[in-house]
């Protein structure tokens, strides 16, 4: 691979940039300074750009505590986007692994990595979501009966079993565990109970958590063990 997309792809800058950083000699190569921004280099390389290390990867994979006000998209003319949080430089080859409504916060796995995607999304793998939502009236037994059951809407459609856990504290608040995610699903449930929802954020994908030292509208990368518990596809029986 040329040193130049080698550095772009991890991010280092566009290749217009990465070429600038060549030219002033802030970039090596297994200790040697490099000039030529079309060497080839593997990923048994040692590249540094700026004195750090620039391991190679595959693919990127990012923990987003997704804040109100922006709309789960790759671009957007009009709306501020989930990826217009992150760094232009590699903002081009990241997608969201599903989607949140514009108002609902919480969890949101950012990547290129489309298997893992399709693993986690595709609508025969079950993989659970867990959500945190407030009411504008208060919810009952009879209503986390009905999830429990799976509910139907009048015009046909159907929403598979879903845990309703009501807080014993307040009536207004729930976890909710769904394996779907149908179009404004959770917001459709509660409105066929007669209640509106005012507040949903995402807790969990699987066994993945968001991590609560996570500020909205703030990210960082997974760890190992977070990555091998999201191809592991763990999830909890309703």
């Amino acid at each position: 691979m040329r040193l130049d997309k080698y550095l772009a792809d991890m991010g280092a800058g566009s290749r217009s940039q990465v070429k600038q950083l060549i030219k002033k000699g802030a970039v090596r190569i297994n200790g040697k300074t490099a000039n030529d921004p079309g060497a080839a280099v593997t990923g048994a390389d040692t590249v540094e750009c700026n004195g750090a290390v620039i391991s190679y990867r595959d693919h990127f994979y990012f923990m987003l505590n997704k804040p109100a006000g922006v709309i789960t998209a790759t671009e957007d003319d009009r709306q501020k986007t989930v990826l217009d949080l992150f760094p232009e430089n590699i903002r081009k080859r990241l997608f969201p692994v599903g989607r949140l409504d514009k108002d609902t916060v919480g969890l949101l796995i950012i990547t290129d990595d489309g298997q893992l995607d399709h693993e986690l999304m595709a609508p025969s793998h079950h993989v659970d979501k867990r959500y945190l939502l407030k009411t504008d009236r208060p919810m009952d037994e009879e209503d986390a009966a009905a999830f429990k059951e799976g509910i139907e809407l009048k015009d046909g459609t159907v929403f598979r079993a879903a845990k309703l856990d009501i807080d014993p504290q307040d009536p207004h608040a729930a976890c909710i565990t769904i394996s779907e995610g149908k179009y404004h699903q959770i917001k459709r449930m509660l409105l066929s109970r007669g209640k509106e929802v005012i507040y949903l954020k995402r807790l969990s994908v699987g066994a993945l958590e968001l991590d609560e030292n996570l500020p909205e509208g703030a990210y960082r990368e997974l760890t190992e063990d977070e990555l091998k518990i999201l191809h592991k596809k763990k999830s909890n029986a309703l």
